[in-house]
């Protein structure tokens, strides 16, 4: 089932987790509408500007979730978000655009490292309910995760 032009369901719902571990990752009617949304609004923008984009994760059954450690109640439960990169871009540059272009309710740069190259991966979510427009990057720190706001772009605060 095709959700955009280049946007399969199956590839939102792939997970390697999943199918190992034989848990149920199929979304209901309400959750295919808004994993629809999400690639109308954040995934095809970025694919028609950027070319191939490679989803790392996006849907999450409550149960996938509790199986990789997640929260139950994550927007990727939720059908809200998807992790991804772009093949030859830098993720700092993914996120900055995605930031200055388009409408979302969280976009963090997670785990990015400025100057190694293929770094990190792009984390956005996209709501219809009053987007919160959250710009952050996420790193760790002490052995946990940290998130620090990024006001304006990425690859100048992050350098």
């Amino acid at each position: 089932m095709n959700l955009t032009r280049n946007f399969s369901l199956q590839e939102l719902i792939k997970s390697d987790t999943a199918i190992r571990k034989s848990i149920d990752n199929n979304p209901n009617a309400d959750q295919i509408e808004k994993l629809k949304i999400l690639c109308q609004e954040i995934l095809q923008p970025v694919r028609d500007h950027f070319g191939r984009v490679r989803v790392t994760s996006c849907f999450r059954s409550v149960d996938l979730c509790v199986a990789i450690g997640s929260s139950p109640n994550s927007q990727h439960a939720r059908a809200e978000a998807c992790d991804f990169e772009c093949p030859g871009v830098d993720n700092a540059e993914l996120s900055d655009w995605i930031h200055g272009q388009l409408n979302y309710d969280q976009l963090i740069l997670e785990f990015y490292t400025p100057g190694e190259k293929n770094s990190g991966w792009v984390h956005c979510s996209y709501t219809t309910d009053k987007p919160r427009k959250q710009y952050m990057h996420a790193f760790k720190q002490e052995g946990r995760t940290k998130y620090k706001p990024i006001i304006g772009k990425a690859r100048d605060v992050l350098v």
